[in-house]
């Protein structure tokens, strides 16, 4: 059995631990709040623009369509975008994450696809290096940063637009976390280039849209916007989901502690009862031995 001593200094070590952990649920839970309402308000206004390209992109076709719309016009060298958190200690949120990124690119490779990644966030990163070192070139990171505006989110969306326009990439792809509550995240791929159309878009129900000046000139802006818009959604809803699996993680940290430590101190309390017993049996056979 453990020595009194090892047994106290292991209870004063849990308890350090468990106050680390509460302090660190409590944080998260100040920031999930906060989080949670940027990427609720950001998913309307990105959902509303793929609407709005797709009726754009009925009456745009052929060799004048912008790249960012079409594509390359192959579909051999696919750009993986896995967006992680630069931090640990949120249970199975990067993990999930690097777990899909590692079987979309397996797939693909299966099916004779060139595959790139740009790791955003340094988790991803490393959980992706074990395995797919050679894919990964360029990444991001945000360590250090207290929040993440939509500046950011324009900038990775230019990298982005400089390779499709460059013939670097054919397809692009992000992999994220959509954030869907505090003890569910749900892993999610999400294509960026060629923008995906959706079935339903059309001229709204055989209804005639005019646009001024021209489609062309309108997707030229509207298409870099759009790709940094839900690249900054699913920067919201991971960072979202980061807060909220942190939250869980350390609030699950901070029971298992506490039973730990009373499970240590009952181990306490029978070894320290055992030596006061001990020291009485002692004690009275030395008196009758008197």
């Amino acid at each position: 059995m453990p020595s009194l001593k090892s047994l106290r200094l292991r209870i004063n070590s849990v308890k350090s631990t468990q106050k680390i952990t509460s302090a660190m649920k409590m944080v998260a839970a100040s920031k999930l709040r906060r989080a949670q309402l940027q990427a609720e308000a950001a998913r309307p206004y990105a959902e509303r623009m793929e609407r709005m390209l797709g009726t754009l992109a009925t009456s745009v076709t052929g060799s004048s369509a912008p790249k960012l719309l079409v594509g390359t016009g192959r579909d051999q060298i696919h750009l993986l975008l896995p967006v992680t958190a630069d931090r640990g200690l949120a249970g199975a949120f990067n993990t999930n994450i690097g777990r899909l990124t590692r079987n979309i690119a397996r797939r693909l490779e299966a099916e004779g696809k060139t595959v790139r990644i740009m790791p955003i966030g340094r988790k991803g990163r490393d959980y992706l290096r074990r395995e797919l070192a050679s894919r990964i070139g360029e990444d991001v990171s945000f360590a250090g940063r207290k929040s993440i505006g939509y500046a950011d989110a324009e900038a990775i969306a230019q990298r982005i637009a400089a390779m499709v326009e460059a013939g670097e990439v054919d397809v692009v792809t992000v992999v994220y976390n959509r954030f869907h509550s505090v003890l569910s995240q749900i892993p999610t791929e999400t294509r960026l280039v060629p923008a995906p159309v959706p079935e339903t878009a059309s001229v709204a129900a055989g209804g005639y849209v005019e646009v001024e000046p021209n489609e062309e000139e309108v997707l030229a802006k509207l298409l870099p916007q759009n790709l940094a818009v839900q690249v900054y959604r699913a920067l919201l809803e991971s960072a979202a989901g980061e807060n909220g699996a942190r939250m869980t993680a350390m609030d699950n940290a901070t029971r298992n502690a506490g039973d730990m430590i009373k499970r240590l101190t009952l181990n306490y309390n029978r070894a320290r009862q055992a030596n006061i017993t001990r020291e009485l049996i002692e004690i009275i056979s030395g008196a009758e031995a008197l």
